[in-house]
């Protein structure tokens, strides 16, 4: 009989600052779009799990909110959803721009990892825009603040050095049998994506004011022969964003629509009738009552 060759399988949790690309590179991983993306920070709000699977591994991927000091009640609800997911992992791969350093969340999330004490890859992102020399002092800067099991430099959005990386993160794994099915990409229930997609559209599409007071729920989700029938609606904090995100003549809300309509048909393999409409909801990114409704 041959030796069986050993299965690895683990959590990694994907950290880092607001805006280092983390969804990115979750999405190049993964090889699908699960996690929503845009320049604005704080585009991801929730754990989102991605699940890559070889066939000496399965891979599972927590992608996470941007990590970084506040005093605001929303947003330390949405970071300490960052540092409890370093704490379930196996494994850390800590995301930073090196295009741009946001030196006090890096900090930050260091004093984190130092608390947490796991093996921790350092993914060096962004670089197909980083001359060597910066990229040389910053792998230098690095290696002061913690002690990684490698640091990598990739581009996420242009797919270099991605492999390396994934071979990487599979020797850090303990050997384990797989935890998903091998066909299963996410855990997360399609309404969940699906509200994600519009929220995606929301924040491409609009000022920055807007998408730190939205929030996207789905009222109706409808199978039916031919297609799938969604109501969604957009939750804002003051009457004046609701007139910014309808638009003149409703025309900003349906080039939203539209937009989302687009990737939903994607998403879903099928045609889709989306109907949004947008509702007030005072103050919601701080009250507690309102950020649990909404998942948060």
């Amino acid at each position: 009989m041959g030796i069986k060759e050993e299965h690895k399988c683990g959590f990694i949790a994907i950290v880092g600052a607001p805006n280092a690309g983390k969804s990115t590179l979750l999405n190049k991983i993964i090889g699908e779009k699960i996690a929503i993306t845009s320049k604005k920070p704080q585009t991801t709000r929730n754990r989102i799990l991605g699940i890559l699977n070889r066939p000496s591994s399965q891979m599972i991927f927590v992608d996470t909110p941007g990590v970084h000091k506040t005093n605001k009640v929303f947003n330390a609800r949405i970071v300490d959803t960052a540092i409890s997911a370093m704490g379930d992992a196996d494994l850390i791969l800590l995301v930073v721009d090196a295009s741009e350093s946001d030196r006090e969340a890096e900090d930050y999330t260091a004093t984190k990892l130092r608390e947490f004490n796991k093996p921790v890859i350092l993914v060096l992102n962004k670089t197909d825009i980083v001359h060597k020399p910066a990229l040389l002092e910053m792998i230098k800067k690095w290696t002061w603040k913690y002690e990684f099991l490698e640091i990598i430099p990739v581009s996420a959005e242009k797919g270099d050095q991605v492999d390396v990386l994934i071979d990487s993160m599979e020797k850090a794994l303990p050997e384990s049998p797989a935890l998903f099915p091998e066909d299963q990409l996410t855990d997360l229930p399609e309404r969940f994506l699906c509200a994600e997609i519009i929220r995606e559209k929301v924040f491409r599409l609009t000022g920055d004011e807007i998408p730190y007071a939205t929030a996207v729920t789905i009222e109706v989700f409808s199978e039916e022969a031919k297609l799938v029938r969604i109501e969604a609606a957009i939750h804002v904090e003051r009457d004046s964003q609701k007139g910014i995100i309808i638009g003149k003549g409703g025309l900003k809300l349906k080039e939203i629509g539209s937009a989302a309509r687009a990737d939903l048909e994607v998403f879903l393999g099928t045609k889709v009738f989306l109907q949004t409409f947008v509702r007030v909801q005072k103050n919601w990114t701080r009250d507690g009552k309102s950020l649990r409704n909404f998942g948060y």
